[in-house]
């Protein structure tokens, strides 16, 4: 009699063949790249360094594509990019040291946004670690250590034998929801060192699912069914669960409006009858979801962004759905369902009844008129011209990435994505140079459509060395900077807390000839222009580089006090 825990897969005559005799030349490098296409890995992104070239020569004997950046950071966003865009855990590939913290700000975006990384570094040879003072170049007391308050989860391995285990587990961890980045780490010695394990041929790393609990989907469908006016705000674990489809078929159940963070963009259709857009941050709508007596909250943590800085106070019934155990009620009291969104939608849509509410589209009316007539009183036609005009240069099916700058900041309010994952910016975490490097990961993911970055000319100098990337790979992606000669945001902020700013102004090089020095095309616009210009770059094969010098201003906050 055979039991099923009885089974084994036993290898074909060619597995046994090949496992016994093993390709000569391989090194510990080689079992590292071998178990990434294991899993079903096609690209790799990361930098060179001496610790971790057992890993770069190994590639040279994959079927990898390797896509190598000019600063670790910036490797970081693109590979940030490249999971947000494909759903699938973008290896990393680092050095040791200087080489390994240069990527701490990127990792901490892929953390805040959830974006599935998975960072494979170097470690000083075997016999330094532990802890003393041995004189290795790049040597820290403890890597690890800089990274486990960052990460998901962090992986350590010390003999060729753990590697495929090792990074296996990390896929796993970065790809259960909710997503993040995690970290591996290998010494040079393991990796340099010849191997005769076998080729690693098959790895399952299935991700854990996370499914709500029946019970609290209960209660939630009959606080949802009977609610005189429920609410829902739809955060990025909807677009990251590919569950907008089921969010919309509940909405319109329930009769329920509809708020996306600035994370969810596009997990809700902007011109909906139900849909509230993105405006978090407005009197107006704080004022509508606290008026809610039951309010679902799905995918988010309702963090500072999306509470209107902290100000919203509901009054109703919360239900908050997420997958990060962390963020669950962790800034309201609720009704808490640790899930992930897509198949607590789905259990919500199994189990909720039809309700009817015929004022719902003319209260969502009557809000997005007030929203834009406090816009229009504050004269900032300008903004909303540009703003306007990329969306229409902009094809519909292309993504967007989206700097820490003015422009990205009116992006999160009022720029309708016009499908879930297709609009991305640094929100998360909130660090300059983000855009540029985003793109080109999201470009090699899918480099049959054009993609768009925007910048200021504060954030473009953290990412400028990228233009030789995106000319080295032919990467299809514009760059839109919007020169204003400093760190806009910041020179607004200044002068509203001080009455002048200080350490904002900044020296402005010409960054149409810079483009063109690295071999892009550049072109300098005007407002008047730019939805021209723009959609001509975004047309043209490769890169290119779309310069517009404005000085753009920011609606007047609401969490302030001011209307």
């Amino acid at each position: 009699m055979t039991h099923d825990h009885d089974l084994v897969l036993r290898p074909t005559e060619a597995q046994t063949a090949a496992a016994l005799n093993p390709p000569a030349g391989r090194n510990g490098g080689d079992l590292v790249v071998e178990t990434l296409a294991g899993l079903g890995a096609t690209t790799v992104f990361g930098l060179p360094g001496q610790h971790a070239l057992g890993m770069f020569d190994a590639l040279r004997r994959s079927s990898l594509r390797y896509v190598g950046l000019r600063v670790e950071n910036n490797a970081g966003f693109a590979a940030d990019a490249y999971g947000r865009i494909t759903g699938e855990a973008a290896p990393l590939l680092l050095s040791t040291g200087p080489g390994a913290l240069t990527s701490l700000a990127a990792l901490h975006e892929a953390a805040s946004a959830s974006a599935p990384v998975l960072a494979i570094s170097s470690q000083i040879p075997t016999a330094g670690l532990g802890g003393g003072r041995h004189g290795y170049l790049h040597e820290l007391p403890d890597q690890a250590a800089s990274f486990r308050g960052v990460v998901k989860s962090v992986h350590t391995v010390r003999t060729q034998s753990q590697i495929p285990s090792a990074i296996a587990a990390a896929w796993q961890s970065a790809l259960t929801a909710p997503h993040g980045p995690v970290w591996v780490e290998i010494p040079q010695d393991v990796l340099l060192a010849e191997t005769s394990l076998p080729v690693v041929t098959a790895v399952d790393a299935t991700p854990d699912e996370l499914p709500p609990r029946p019970e609290l989907t209960a209660v939630a469908a009959d606080l949802l069914s009977r609610a005189a006016r429920p609410a829902i705000i739809a955060g990025g674990g909807v677009v990251r669960a590919d569950a907008s489809g089921k969010l919309r078929q509940l909405a319109e159940t329930l009769d329920a409006p509809v708020v996306t963070t600035y994370g969810g963009k596009g997990a809700f259709p902007w011109h909906h009858p139900l849909s509230l857009q993105s405006w978090l941050e407005d009197r107006h709508t704080t004022d509508f979801l606290e008026d809610a007596d039951v309010l679902l909250v799905v995918g988010s943590g309702l963090g500072e962004l999306s509470s209107n800085y902290h100000t919203f106070k509901p009054r109703g019934r919360v239900i908050q759905v997420e997958a990060d155990l962390g963020k669950l009620e962790s800034n309201h009291p609720a009704l808490g369902i640790h899930a992930d969104a897509r198949l607590a939608l789905q259990a919500l849509l199994e189990t909720v009844s039809e309700r009817e509410d015929p004022t719902a589209p003319e209260r969502v009316r009557t809000l997005l008129a007030q929203v834009s007539d406090r816009i229009a009183a504050q004269e900032l036609t300008l903004e909303q011209e540009v703003l306007a005009s990329v969306r229409r240069a902009l094809p519909a099916a292309s993504p967007s990435f989206w700097d820490m700058t003015i422009l990205a900041y009116w992006a999160w309010s009022a720029f309708d994505a016009q499908a879930p994952n297709l609009m991305h910016s640094a929100q998360g975490a909130g660090g300059l140079g983000y855009g540029f490097p985003a793109a080109l990961g999201a470009a090699a993911a899918d480099p049959g459509r054009p993609v768009l970055a925007v910048s200021g000319d504060g954030g473009a100098l953290y990412s400028i060395a990228e233009l030789a990337t995106a000319r080295q790979h032919d990467l299809p992606v514009t760059w839109l900077i919007v020169d204003d000669g400093g760190y806009g945001i910041l020179r607004e902020y200044m002068t509203d807390a001080f009455g002048e700013p200080t350490a904002t102004e900044l020296s402005r090089p010409d960054y149409v000839a810079l483009a063109e020095s690295f071999g892009v095309p550049g072109i300098r616009t005007s407002p008047e222009t730019l939805e021209t210009d723009l959609a001509k770059a975004l047309a043209t094969p490769g890169p290119s580089v779309v310069v517009l010098p404005a000085l753009l201003r920011m609606f007047a906050p609401t969490h302030l006090g001011s209307d």
